[in-house]
């Protein structure tokens, strides 16, 4: 007999027995997944002698990780509708507008979205059964047969850069995948989803866990949506759709071809950026540039700036940090305590002078600008400018897209500009890679690099700076007139170099390690680029790993 704590409550149990199992019956679905002490662990884990006197904490789909394993668990099911009723045909799950997964075919000839009817049905039927799901442990080589009879041809490539000797597998009814994800205990937990016609593909929508558990509302966006599909078109074109197609280049390619092929296509989406902007210079007089962090803000402004410039452009960069307002002023308008600012909130900027001073700029006004003193904590005389109808004002920062912002100025005369890592590849056809946890290791190495600050800090920092992005990023980006997609390929061959040893150091007590064993287990999959001198000086990469010719 073991003693655990069951949500604070004290338990007396026998060994072996399953978290599920201490679960009331009229509850089991409402959770997803549990932690156990400092770890993530799944509802059918059976507790042993070494869980003796553990604290259990059950989670429920508010939960970051319980939401990731509610998505990664519905995606298993529509694979499995799909297996059951068209086997043989090949899909492939990625990250979309909206929050939402794209389901599309790898089959030529079959159009995943008139099958739609056909799925939900399968869909419906899969949950409304309660099916168990059990992760099972076998070898390599059992893996490669079960993964050959229901051809998943795509997991056996990457077995060969799985590390360990063992592979994890769920098996539903008589159905046999890995999401390389935590699952819900059953088929049953999957309670609220969409799934919809997407041209001649599937959207499928989930309740998020930054939104209580509610599912987006799905927009289009064209302009996003156009970005994501070029990324992966391009990514299929040079084929580095999945982890497989990047290792390979690493292994038996040119590594400094492989590179310089992907920062083409940085140079190639600049240019593109620049010659619409070039088309309409007479209109645009302000460019705002904005994007969650890490997505490589700074050199692409600088890069954008010299763009215009080999196009006789005059650009003109304001800083917005200079108009921030003096804390006293901040604790007023907030009506709070100098410990309790909100420092990201638009009112900790002088939104008024900011608008005063770009509509006197873009009429041809001269104009002495502020200059914030981060030392002192007081705005100061800053220089005077005068800028020319050749010369566009670039702003950049979280509230750069707002329009309480710039509400000064047109909209015809405004140009917004939307920066964000966007991979389209994919560990196997249905694990996409998450590009928030590319972001989340983008800034684990900077801030090793450039502030001296260690993973588990950057980690535990990590959901403040998502809210911050949920709360004045991501609900301005619509309407935005490009999306720059900061991502390339060979980034994370890089990264795992540096951030693999600093993840590793996080140790499995620390309240750190939860999302530090998620980024080891995609970072492991990954062959290391070590020689990093390849990578040109004005890179994106070199932000975060150093070298920028920028920080001269």
């Amino acid at each position: 007999m073991i003693q655990v704590y069951l949500n604070g409550v004290l338990k007396t149990i026998n060994e072996n027995t399953k978290v599920i199992d201490l679960i009331d019956d009229n509850l089991k679905t409402n959770y997803m997944i549990c932690q156990i002490d400092s770890q993530i662990k799944e509802l059918r884990y059976p507790l042993t002698a070494k869980n003796n006197n553990a604290h259990i904490t059950l989670l429920g789909i508010n939960n970051i990780e319980a939401g990731k394993a509610y998505e990664a668990t519905l995606r298993y099911i529509v694979a499995m509708a799909f297996n059951n009723l068209y086997k043989g045909n090949d899909i492939r799950f990625s990250y979309n507008v909206s929050r939402s997964i794209l389901c599309q075919s790898l089959t030529d000839g079959f159009k995943v979205g008139d099958v739609l009817p056909n799925i939900m049905q399968e869909v419906k039927r899969i949950i409304n059964a309660n099916l168990a799901i059990e992760r099972i442990t076998v070898t390599k080589d059992e893996a490669t047969k079960i993964y050959q009879e229901y051809s998943h041809l795509d997991k056996l490539e990457i077995l060969k850069y799985r590390p360990e000797d063992t592979v994890h597998l769920y098996k539903c009814d008589n159905y046999y995948d890995y999401l390389h994800s935590y699952m819900l205990p059953s088929t049953g937990c999957i309670k609220k989803y969409k799934l919809k016609k997407y041209d001649d593909n599937i959207i499928i929508q989930y309740p998020r866990y930054e939104l209580n558990a509610r599912i987006p509302i799905f927009h289009k966006e064209a302009t996003y949506s156009k970005t994501l599909n070029d990324a992966y078109s391009w990514n299929k074109k040079v084929n580095l759709q999945t982890i497989v197609g990047i290792n390979h280049q690493v292994e038996t390619g040119d590594i400094t071809k492989f590179i310089q092929t992907c920062e083409a296509r940085h140079n190639n989406m600049l240019a593109d950026l620049g010659y619409k902007i070039e088309k309409r210079i007479k209109e645009i007089r302000l460019i705002a540039i904005a994007g969650p962090s890490s997505s490589g803000k700074t050199t692409f402004c600088n890069r954008l700036c010299i763009e215009l410039l080999s196009r006789g452009i005059q650009p003109v960069t304001i800083s917005m940090d200079d108009y921030y307002l003096e804390k006293d002023d901040i604790c007023k308008i907030q009506n709070t305590t100098l410990d309790k600012i909100d420092l990201e909130h638009i009112n900790c900027l002088d939104v008024e002078l900011f608008n005063k001073d770009l509509y006197a700029l873009i009429h041809g006004q001269e104009v002495t600008l502020p200059h914030f003193n981060f030392q002192t904590g007081k705005r100061e005389m800053g220089k005077t400018i005068k800028v020319s109808s050749n010369s566009p004002i670039i702003i950049e920062g979280i509230h750069a897209l707002n329009e309480i912002l710039t509400a000064s100025i047109p909209k015809k005369n405004k140009y917004k500009i939307y920066i964000s890592p966007q991979a389209q590849v994919n560990i196997d056809d249905h694990t996409p890679l998450n590009t928030t946890d590319l972001r989340l290791i983008r800034r684990i190495v900077r801030d090793m690099k450039f502030r001296n600050c260690p993973a588990a800090n950057t980690i535990k920092m990590w959901p403040s700076v998502r809210h911050g992005e949920f709360r004045w990023i991501y609900p301005n980006q619509e309407g935005v007139n490009y999306v720059f997609n900061s991502g390339l390929p060979y980034e994370l061959c890089v990264l795992r170099t540096f951030a693999l040893p600093a993840l590793k150091e996080i140790k499995n007590t620390d309240p750190e390690y939860l999302v530090a064993n998620r980024l080891i287990k995609y970072l492991k999959y990954f062959r290391p680029i070590t020689d990093t001198s390849a990578i040109p000086c004005n890179s994106l990469m070199r932000e975060f790993i150093g070298g920028s010719c920028f920080d001269v």
